[in-house]
């Protein structure tokens, strides 16, 4: 997101031709995708899309992964109704697109799907997911909401919520290495003010040679040196999910 002219030129990666396990749902206001696993469970995820939008077939790949590994996951379309991003569209416009989409105006729909969770679903134990824009929308989640129990963070823009570090819940952070959109520097500043004033478990993980996306949107079978750190980020966040559902 350094780059003025093409302020978030996030590329769509791999487009997974995957249709998913789970089904469409309203809740409320807010469509959803919705996988259970065959075992019942207490444990539920939310899932926060990109800028691609809740329709990613990508986003629902990791959802269904979650299911795969025993939680209740969910995708809400967070844009209310508002159209995604397309790789189409005209980066000049973008600033003024992202302008009605807040990362950090969800917490309306947020309670909403916590409430769903707990009295459809019968989840008890919540945790949050999200990537790119969704990333640092679960930053902002760990700093406010009070009903999460962890969080993971996959290439969350920093820059959203650089100042805020106090964070309310376990949050495990994941970038790339080579993320033309968030500089290492950021990294580096937001691990010192981790470090000064969190007081919860965090941790922050940079990805050698990876670059933004690279978790949900590079598949290992078309990106063989990826193959090994897409893996690792994704056993990683489940291993954090486990550690603190």
């Amino acid at each position: 997101m350094a780059n003025e002219s093409r302020p978030c030129p996030c590329d769509i990666g791999d487009r997974f031709d995957y249709g998913g396990r789970g089904q469409e749902v309203r809740v409320e206001h807010i469509k959803a995708y919705v996988c259970e696993p065959p075992a019942s469970t207490d444990k539920a995820v939310i899932v926060i899309h990109d800028i691609f939008g809740w329709q990613l077939p990508n986003t629902r790949y990791m959802a269904d992964m979650l299911t795969t590994n025993g939680y209740i996951a969910i995708c809400p379309d967070f844009f209310v109704g508002q159209e995604a991003w397309k790789p189409t569209n005209d980066w000049a416009s973008f600033d003024n697109w992202l302008k009605t989409r807040d990362a950090g105006k969800i917490d309306k729909e947020v309670d909403v799907v916590l409430k769903y969770l707990r009295e459809q679903c019968g989840a008890k134990k919540i945790g949050v997911i999200g990537f790119c824009w969704g990333g640092a929308a679960v930053q902002h989640l760990m700093l406010k909401n009070p009903h999460l129990e962890t969080g993971v963070s996959l290439y969350g823009v920093i820059r959203f919520f650089e100042d805020r570090s106090s964070l309310l819940h376990p949050t495990f952070f994941i970038f790339a290495e080579k993320d033309e959109h968030i500089p290492l520097e950021q990294v580096t500043l937001l691990e010192q003010k981790l470090k000064q004033n969190c007081k919860v478990d965090y941790e922050v993980k940079i990805y050698p040679g990876q670059t933004h996306g690279f978790v949900h949107r590079k598949r290992e079978d078309i990106n063989p040196q990826d193959k090994a750190y897409i893996d690792e980020g994704r056993k990683d966040m489940i291993h954090w999910l486990n550690k603190y559902l």
